[in-house]
């Protein structure tokens, strides 16, 4: 069975059961408090708190998805036969509509008779001082046949979020054996009880980044309120039940990787490939999201998978002109694989991001030894050392100083350092080696993020509504107009296209505004320019934009737009273009700020019109004085 068959066989069971199939996110999620998008419940927070109305937006309390996902913990266990950047994650989910009968009956039926998988075991929650062992979903279990149930406690079989609040709850997760005979978690199944509430602690300053058995800063757990209505979250990762399905040992032989790993030559190493692969894959789908390398943030993230891609390829094949080959090669096979599933992806980009990496490394890749070479004589040339030289330089700690200190200045990986270390006699403790590793890498984030929060955190933060930040007078001043901007924006592509347009998301940052919107179809270029050249009109005339606070209620009957994700205050302020709210040519629910006057906004010019998932387009936008 192919994953394409497996996809289909997943959205087809769920919805011939009353579930309405979403489409995938964006990996930029609109939730301002996680970095990338790392589940398919994220999209779902607000249905799962009681902030928007399920059956309002998708007609129904139950859906199911297939979400683009992608986690930064394990990446430096890319490589081996499990760990991954990106991958595809199956889910379903209820908001009030059912609970642990229905998600376990539905989960045994699909992994048994839809796929012909036999369950090896389940496990449950064990329960503790605070939440109650989960008797009833060891009881459906048995029911349902399954006798191997095992029980564990908070680390295993609870899931919560990482450092913020949200719902949570106890899970449980199916087990089937691989043709290893090694047993695999496929599914597992959260049932939301419960929203986690971060305790506050005056005198810490370290950020939460806690799993929900883990205590916080400054001595307080995480506290624990009980759910108005408890929901179903789950999730199985594609990749992995591929494998299982398939009947291949690795993830990295299903239809999903093995055209991708055919394209290295035979003698390069198995780890070497499945981290080109994992990498190239996992940019490619950050690039066709909008991701842009740089040095914060998730561009960052962007940046050390294709840097590493590229070096490991260069490192591999020491001709410039073929390694960028192999890489063109390994991006048209990913388009093969995923392109009738992900309409968005953009080769062209990609294969531009890489090739001008390759050009950049290969040229800096003989200073890169060359500095390699100057502080390792440095190291050893120091007087204070015996003639043992390489002994006393490992045991002193600073071989593996400079091994950290050149990963995160340079960019060279640490097994490459141990290669040229070896090369000159010299051995290093790997136990040893990490341990020195982690503690400047931990250094080299406490420096990093000082500066993020002083530049954007606590009392250096001048604005943070979660779709606007900025840091000073002048930020704020150019927000501002791009956020009326923005509300010009969505009110033109209504006119221009119709009311199939509906916001599904929007961030502002001081460079430009990014549009998220439902739209069918690819925008033409006259489309385009009708929209821009609506939005210019309007700031040329100078409009007036005002506010008006009215109940909740009432405001909804004027007309005006909001966002169906976002949870809004009773009364509300909305904002209107034009002298009175009846003759307003835009007005929707909004926190503010805008400008005074549209004129005030200059010029605005649209720099790019993309798609980001089946249904949904992207604009971004900048306003020039």
């Amino acid at each position: 069975m192919g994953s394409e068959d497996i996809r289909k066989k997943f959205l087809e069971f769920f919805k011939s059961r009353g579930h309405a199939i979403v489409s995938s996110s964006s990996l930029i999620p609109d939730d301002p408090s996680v970095l990338l998008t790392t589940a398919g419940m994220q999209q779902f927070k607000p249905y799962f708190i009681g902030k928007a109305d399920p059956i309002k937006d998708f007609g129904s309390k139950n859906t199911a998805s297939i979400q683009k996902s992608f986690r930064t913990s394990d990446i430096d266990m890319v490589g081996d036969e499990s760990h991954l950047t990106f991958f595809e994650m199956l889910g379903n989910f209820s908001f009030g509509g059912y609970f642990k009968k229905e998600a376990i009956e539905y989960a045994h039926e699909f992994i048994v008779k839809e796929m012909g998988l036999k369950i090896e075991y389940v496990s449950v929650f064990k329960g503790d001082s605070e939440v109650p062992a989960d008797i009833e979903s060891e009881k459906i279990w048995k029911s349902l046949g399954v006798s191997d149930i095992r029980k564990f406690g908070r680390k295993d079989n609870f899931w919560g979020p990482t450092g913020s609040e949200g719902p949570c709850g106890p899970t449980t997760e199916i087990y089937v054996k691989n043709i290893t005979g090694k047993s695999i978690e496929v599914w597992n199944i959260v049932f939301n009880e419960y929203y986690c509430r971060q305790s506050q602690h005056p005198t810490s300053n370290i950020p939460a980044r806690l799993r929900m058995d883990k205590v916080q800063a400054g001595g307080q757990r995480p506290t624990l309120e009980k759910l108005k209505t408890p929901g179903v979250d789950t999730g199985m990762g594609l990749e992995r039940l591929a494998m299982v399905v398939q009947k291949v040992p690795t993830i990295f032989e299903t239809d999903l990787f093995s055209p991708i790993i055919d394209v290295f030559p035979k003698k390069m190493p198995d780890r070497t490939k499945r981290i080109i692969a994992d990498h190239i894959r996992g940019s490619s789908f950050l690039i066709s999201d909008g991701v842009q390398l740089s040095n914060r943030g998730v561009g960052a993230v962007l940046k050390r998978l294709v840097r590493h891609a590229v070096v490991e390829t260069l490192l591999g094949i020491k001709d410039v002109t073929q390694a960028q080959q192999i890489i063109s090669s390994i991006v048209q096979r990913i388009i093969e694989i995923y392109g009738s599933t992900y309409l968005n992806l953009k080769k062209e980009e990609v294969l531009r991001i890489y090739v001008g990496e390759i050009e950049k490394t290969e040229i800096g890749m003989s200073k890169w030894f060359k500095e390699f070479d100057r502080q390792l004589s440095n190291i050893l040339n120091r007087p204070n050392l015996k003639s043992d030289w390489g002994e006393q330089a490992v045991a002193s700690g600073q071989i593996d100083y400079l091994a950290s200190t050149l990963y995160l200045t340079f960019g060279i990986p640490v097994r490459v350092i141990k290669e040229l270390l070896a090369k000159r006699g010299i051995t290093v403790d790997d136990r040893k080696l990490q341990d020195t590793f982690d503690r400047e890498f931990t250094k080299h984030q406490e420096i990093s993020r000082a500066g993020q929060e002083k530049k954007f955190g606590g009392h250096g933060l001048l604005l943070n509504t979660g779709e606007l930040k900025a840091k000073d007078e002048e930020e704020l001043k150019k927000v501002t107009r791009l956020h009326t901007a923005t509300h010009m924006l969505q009110q033109a592509l209504r006119d221009v296209l119709g009311q199939e347009v509906k916001q599904m998301g929007s961030d502002i940052t001081v460079e430009r505004t990014r549009f998220d919107f439902t739209f069918s179809r690819k925008l033409t270029r006259e489309e385009i320019e009708k929209i821009e050249a609506m939005v210019n009109a309007k700031i040329k005339e100078d409009l007036p934009m005002q506010k008006q606070v009215l109940p909740k209620a009432e405001a909804e009957k004027t007309g005006a737009l909001y966002f169906f994700k976002e949870k809004y205050p009773d009364p509300v302020n909305v904002y209107f273009i034009g002298k009175t709210l009846e003759t307003a040519w835009s007005k929707e629910f909004c926190g503010g700020p805008h400008v005074g006057h549209t004129g005030e906004i200059g010029s605005f010019k649209i720099i790019k019109e993309e798609a980001i998932g089946a249904g949904v387009r992207r604009i971004r936008g900048i306003v020039r004085p």
